[in-house]
């Protein structure tokens, strides 16, 4: 890894709460294209409106814990980074096997959708676990 990269992480974690924002500002997006846009076209994408529901629904209760830390995390905020960032992970896995579950429904379109939603998800959630146990950073007060 270069030099530049662990300057840009440093960096990265000194506003915590821009993180938590960012994460439940991500997940509404999910839920708003699971439930607004690829449901009603489930033919165009191929994944079941029910599993889309199901989906569009954890992220609805991911935006609001992301929301909720962001106004009201102020100490000890890693555990609640931790708990988002492997929450994601296991919300990649689920996506992941429905993916596999529904691979002779899914179209191109669907399949290009989930795989960008996971890539996006996993970096996010690898940076937040990264942040999490960075040495680096105290647990002092957020601003």
């Amino acid at each position: 890894m270069n030099k530049k990269a662990p300057q840009i992480f440093r960096k990265s974690t000194l506003n915590i709460k821009r993180l938590f924002l960012m994460d439940g500002l991500g997940a509404l997006l999910t839920a708003f294209l699971l439930f607004v846009i690829l449901r009603p076209f489930e033919a165009h994408f191929g994944m079941p409106q029910a599993t889309l529901t199901m989906l569009s629904l954890i992220a609805l209760a991911f935006c609001i814990y992301g929301i909720t830390c962001f106004f009201f995390v102020k100490n000890n905020w890693r555990p609640f980074l931790q708990v988002i960032s492997i929450a994601n992970l296991l919300y990649v896995c689920v996506t992941l096997g429905l993916v596999l579950y529904y691979d002779a429904r899914l179209t191109v379109l669907g399949f290009m959708y989930f795989l960008l939603e996971m890539i996006l998800i996993l970096g996010l959630a690898f940076f937040e676990l990264y942040v999490s146990r960075a040495r680096h950073h105290d647990d002092r007060s957020l601003p």
